[in-house]
C-alpha cells in the first residue's frame, strides 16, 4: 500500500492506494479512517486501482476549523475532486456509515461519474429520515443529538484514553476477535490527532441542516448493492427495507451474526459480495 495525498476542493486529502486499472474508491465512517478497509484494499487491488482516503477532518487529511466545512455539499465535492485529480472520470464507489451517506449523496449529484454504487450499513437517506420518526430508531440514534452539544462530546470521547472509541468497536462487534487491540489503538491514535475529534463530530453537527433527511429523493439509476450486518445496534435492519423504491437496479445481501462494522467483522463475505456485484454475478 502506498500513502499519497491530493488537493481537492481546497483541502489536502491523505489516501492509501494499491493496484492499477479501473478506479474503486472506499469511503470510511465514524470513528474510523482509511484503515477500516485494510481487508478490502489488497483483495481488489489485483484488478483495480484501489483508493481509500481519510475523509476531511480524519487522521492525516486536512481539518478545516469551521463547522460549515463539513456540510454534505463539501464532502461530495471532495469525492468529485478526488476522482478527477486521480485522472479518472468514473469509478466504483463503496461507502460505509458516514462514507455511505456521502456515497448516496454523490450518486444523486453525479450519477454519470459512477459505474456502480456499494453501500455498507447505511440506509438510503429517505429511509433514514423515515426511521427517525419511529421511537426505536430515535432511541438508537440518540447519540446524534448528544453530539450536537458543544465541547462535552469531545471531552467524553477523549476521556480515559479514548475509552469510548474502544467501547464503540468492542461493544458493538459480534465477533470481538475481528477487531484487535492494535486495531483499536490505531483508531484511537487517529482520533487523538489535533483537531480530529471536533472535525469528526462536526459531520453530525450539520446533519439536521444539510438535506440528508428532508429533501425529495428521486429514483436513482446507478446500479446499487447494499450489504447489511444484521446485528447493527445503531441502525436497525428495518431501515434497509423498501430501498428498492428509491433505486431502480438494486441488490441487497444481509450478513447474519454481524455488527455495524461489517467489512471488518466479515471481510471474506463482504469481499465476495462486492466482487460478485462488480462482475455482474448478482
Amino acid at each position: 500500500m502506498q500513502h499519497e495525498s491530493i488537493t481537492t476542493n481546497g483541502i489536502k486529502l491523505h489516501y492509501v492506494t494499491e493496484g492499477e486499472g479501473s478506479l474503486i474508491i472506499f469511503l470510511h465512517g465514524f470513528p474510523e479512517f482509511w484503515y477500516s478497509w485494510r481487508k478490502q484494499i489488497p483483495a481488489f487491488s489485483t484488478d483495480h486501482k484501489v483508493v481509500a482516503p481519510d475523509l476531511r477532518g480524519y487522521n492525516d487529511s486536512d481539518k478545516p476549523g469551521n463547522q460549515s466545512a463539513y456540510v454534505m455539499a463539501e464532502l461530495v465535492q471532495d469525492v468529485k475532486g478526488l476522482i478527477e485529480g486521480l485522472g479518472y472520470d468514473r469509478c466504483i464507489l463503496v461507502g460505509h456509515d458516514w462514507g455511505g451517506a456521502i456515497a448516496w449523496n454523490f450518486a444523486y449529484s453525479y450519477p454519470q461519474m459512477l459505474e456502480k454504487l456499494i453501500i455498507l450499513n447505511l440506509p438510503h437517506p429517505a429511509r433514514f429520515g423515515q426511521g427517525l420518526l419511529t421511537p426505536q430508531q430515535l432511541l438508537k440514534s440518540s447519540y446524534i443529538f448528544f453530539f450536537q452539544l458543544p465541547v462535552l462530546p469531545e471531552l467524553l470521547l477523549q476521556a480515559n484514553h479514548y475509552a469510548a472509541i474502544e467501547t464503540a468497536f468492542k461493544g458493538m462487534a459480534v465477533d470481538k476477535s475481528a477487531i484487535t487491540q492494535s486495531d483499536i489503538d490505531a483508531y484511537k491514535a487517529a482520533a487523538a490527532k489535533p483537531g480530529a475529534l471536533t472535525a469528526m463530530l462536526n459531520y453530525y453537527r450539520n446533519i439536521l441542516s444539510q438535506g440528508m433527511v428532508s429533501q425529495d429523493w428521486s429514483v436513482l439509476e446507478v446500479p446499487t448493492l447494499m450489504i447489511w450486518g444484521e446485528e447493527d445496534t445503531a441502525l436497525g435492519k428495518e431501515l434497509s427495507y423498501g430501498t428498492e423504491k428509491y433505486v431502480r437496479n438494486f441488490r441487497i445481501r444481509y450478513i447474519s451474526q454481524c455488527s455495524h462494522w461489517v467489512q471488518q467483522e466479515q471481510p471474506d463475505l463482504v469481499n465476495q459480495y462486492i466482487r460478485e456485484f462488480i462482475e455482474g454475478r448478482i
